[in-house]
C-alpha cells in the first residue's frame, strides 16, 4: 500500500518493445505522471522466474567466491556465486543447483537473506540474496564456457576484499555485509556453528 503523501504512480500510455537479444530485452515506456508531465522511459526487462546469489561459508569464517570472465570489463572478476531461477524451481532448488555447478558444493542449509535490485531506474531486475551453510561437496556440470575458479576468503575481513581491484560488484558487496550482519547478530546469542 502506498503512503497517503507519496505520489500518484505514472499512467503507463504505451509499451513497446526496442530491442531484443538472446539475454535482455528493451522497452520503451511512455509515461504520464501526476503533475501531467509526460516521458519516455527505457528499461531492460527482466527474467520473470527471478535470479539467486549465494553467500556460501565452507565454516563459520569464510566465504566462497568465483573467479569469472566479466564481458561488460572484458576481464575477470571475482564475485559470489548466482545465477537465474530455471521454470518450476523455487530459490532454494535453484540456489543449491548454481553452487553445485559453479562451485563444487551443495548445501543441506540454505535460507533467504534479502531481495536485491540494481538500477531499478533502468532494470526490472531482481536477485534474491540466500546464505548456504552446513556444505558438502556436489558438482553438477553448468553453464559457464570455461571452468569457475573458487576461491575461500574470510568474511569477517570485508575491507581487504574491497581494496582488491577485481572486487567491485555492488550486489556481491552488499550480500557479503548483510550476511556478516546477520551472522553477527546470531552469534552474539551464541556461538556460531555448522
Amino acid at each position: 500500500m502506498t503512503p497517503p503523501d507519496w505520489p500518484q504512480k505514472p499512467a503507463i500510455l504505451d509499451r513497446r518493445s526496442v530491442a531484443k537479444s538472446r539475454l535482455f530485452h528493451v522497452e520503451s515506456l511512455d509515461l504520464r505522471f501526476s503533475n501531467g508531465a509526460e516521458r519516455t522511459f527505457e528499461r531492460l526487462t527482466g527474467s520473470d522466474s527471478g535470479a539467486v546469489m549465494i553467500v556460501a561459508m565452507p565454516d563459520p569464517e569464510h566465504v566462497l567466491l568465483i573467479r569469472e570472465y566479466a564481458a561488460g570489463f572484458e576481464d575477470y572478476v571475482l564475485t559470489l556465486p548466482k545465477g537465474l531461477v530455471d521454470p518450476g524451481e523455487d530459490i532454494i532448488t535453484a540456489a543449491n543447483r548454481e553452487l553445485m555447478e559453479e562451485c563444487g558444493f551443495g548445501a543441506h542449509s540454505i535460507e533467504p537473506l534479502v531481495e536485491l535490485s540494481l538500477a531499478p531506474n533502468y532494470m526490472r531486475h531482481r536477485m534474491q540474496v540466500l546464505l548456504a551453510t552446513d556444505l558438502y561437496p556436489k558438482r553438477l556440470p553448468g553453464d559457464e564456457p570455461e571452468p569457475l575458479i573458487v576461491e575461500t576468503h574470510a568474511l569477517f575481513e570485508l575491507p581487504a576484499l574491497l581494496a582488491r581491484e577485481d572486487f567491485h560488484e555492488a550486489r556481491a558487496i552488499a550480500a557479503l555485509f548483510i550476511a556478516r550482519d546477520k551472522l553477527l547478530e546470531r552469534e552474539a546469542e551464541g556461538p556460531l556453528r555448522w
